[in-house]
């Protein structure tokens, strides 16, 4: 009976089946609508940013990448509704890195090493890095105007492309774009142009990103809202002072990028460790007198015992913590004697073992269990038996301090673009969904995994070549919002398939 009734089905579906080639035959695919460009004219773009402008990826800016900048895919869609010629500034070869005068002033791009990211060098062995300053710079004007590292004052700082500013006061590669006029700005220079559409992108991003890489030590502060302001409103004033239509961007949560998510607050394995007998000597000998004394003052959590069995969390300074430096040198000075005491009490009157709410910058990875230079031994394995030092890490406070100067940059945006009637684009919201969720990009779901999520490269920031088209095509889908034109509908869009995650070590 069982037999008869999966017959009957077949003979049903079949029947089915049948009926729909026949339907089937009369179907005819609807050919895209021609491209609209609304109200907005394309015949002289101008791109204003920063690395993701530029193109940079993978730790370097090269002629390969910035080919894939989300500016230059956005010119080729333009160029069919009558957009003008695109130029940019183009690194000299596909290494990447800067030389000035012959010295290299910055290394050559990452590449996938087989278990992570690794320097070209370090697969395809020396090169020589061609792009010179001093020596090679194109000629212009440009119409990207993406400098990596500026930050939002300085695209209206005069000389900030002046060679005789470095290393200071200019950026390297705004040297290179600024030709006869090193002392004008980079709104300046994009203005000069009298572009009829623009795009301004990721402005803001850089005032937060020093901050974070740097693990909020202070040696690169957070732009105050006040300062960026007045930047933002000068700069869109400036671009639409002739009636210029354009797209603005607003600021990502940049701590759900891999380089702030990647490094685990736990990695120290008990093979790490080298075993059991390494382990109980570390907590007989230091964690356990720590714990003791930080318990006897209220604060048990401070400090655990490492475990043999289970992975174990790295050891931090934490600036925001209770100084113990006094009470350590107390109770250890009749055990260890004044001076080792006291040295202990200097080393860890700050620390603490890291949670799930610390986020470690990528670069630790490599230095996870490495010598400390000067530190005693055997108190001197960073992030083991010494704590790691401020700019390894981003404890909560830093984060939300992060957290605040991106909400309140990203409410002038919304505001700036709203009064001025232009297209906003919401990375914010599109990093957040990448990080969580993925992000459907024609036949690939990419995220913001390091090496395999397809959307960030290999420095844990910057974003690939598939990143920038799909950062294109939500470029057009708020263009076509905004001004009436049809990119999204007419097909007029970047593919996917047409551009890469992962640039090759042998790529000329």
């Amino acid at each position: 009976m069982k037999n008869i009734k999966y017959i009957l089905l077949s003979a049903i579906l079949i029947g089915f089946t049948s009926c729909n080639e026949d339907d089937s035959n009369d179907m005819i695919e609807e050919p895209l609508p021609e491209l609209t460009t609304g109200s907005a004219d394309f015949s002289k773009y101008v791109s204003l940013g920063a690395s993701f402008t530029a193109g940079y990826t993978d730790g370097a800016l090269f002629k390969a990448s910035q080919q894939s900048s989300f500016p230059n895919i956005l010119a080729q869609q333009f160029a069919v509704g009558g957009g003008g010629a695109f130029t940019q500034p183009l690194m000299n070869d596909n290494y990447g890195g800067l030389a000035a005068g012959g010295t290299r002033i910055a290394s050559p791009r990452l590449v996938f090493g087989g278990a992570g990211p690794v320097p070209l060098e370090n697969v395809i062995g020396p090169v020589t890095v061609s792009t010179d300053i001093l020596l090679n710079n194109p000629t212009g004007p440009f119409n990207n105007m993406g400098v990596p590292g500026a930050k939002s004052y300085h695209l209206l700082a005069n000389g900030y492309g002046n060679a005789a500013g470095l290393p200071n006061l200019a950026n390297p590669y705004f040297v290179r774009m600024t030709g006869a006029t090193p002392n004008a700005s980079m709104l300046d220079m994009a203005t000069a142009q009298n572009p009829t559409f623009f795009t301004l992108s990721e402005i803001g991003g850089n005032d937060v990103l020093g901050y974070a890489t740097t693990g909020g030590d202070g040696t690169n502060p957070i732009t105050d809202t006040a300062t960026f302001n007045a930047a933002f409103n000068g700069i869109v004033t400036a671009l639409t002072a002739n009636d210029a239509k354009g797209v603005v961007t607003n600021v990502p949560y940049i701590t759900d990028l891999p380089h702030f998510t990647t490094v685990p607050h736990n990695p120290l394995s008990p093979a790490l460790l080298g075993g059991a007998t390494n382990i109980n000597t570390l907590n007989a000998q230091l964690y356990g007198p720590l714990r003791g004394i930080f318990t006897a003052y209220g604060e048990p959590n401070r400090i655990q015992l490492l475990s043999t069995t289970s992975a174990n969390p790295l050891l931090i300074n934490d600036e925001s913590a209770v100084d113990r430096s006094a009470e350590i040198t107390a109770a250890l000075t009749p055990t260890l004697g004044a001076p080792t005491a006291a040295a202990f009490g200097a080393i860890f009157g700050r620390a603490r073992h890291a949670t799930d709410a610390d986020l470690f910058v990528l670069p630790l990875s490599s230095s996870i269990g490495t010598v400390v230079s000067g530190a005693p031994a055997p108190i001197n394995l960073n992030g083991v038996s010494y704590p790691l030092a401020d700019k390894w890490v981003l404890i909560p406070s830093e984060q939300t301090a992060i957290r605040n100067a991106t909400d309140a940059y990203n409410a002038t945006i919304s505001n700036v673009a709203s009064t001025n009637g232009l297209a906003l684009v919401n990375l914010n919201a599109i990093l957040t969904q990448a990080s969580t969720t993925g992000i459907m990009f024609d036949d690939y779901t990419i995220n913001t995994s390091l090496v395999f999520g397809g959307l960030v490269s290999l420095d844990g920031i910057h974003l690939t070549a598939r990143g920038y088209a799909l950062m294109a095509n939500k470029f057009l889908e708020a263009i076509d919002s905004t001004y009436g034109s049809n990119f999204i509908a007419s097909g007029n869009v970047a593919k996917a398939g047409n551009y890469t995650t992962n640039f090759s070590p042998t790529l000329q």
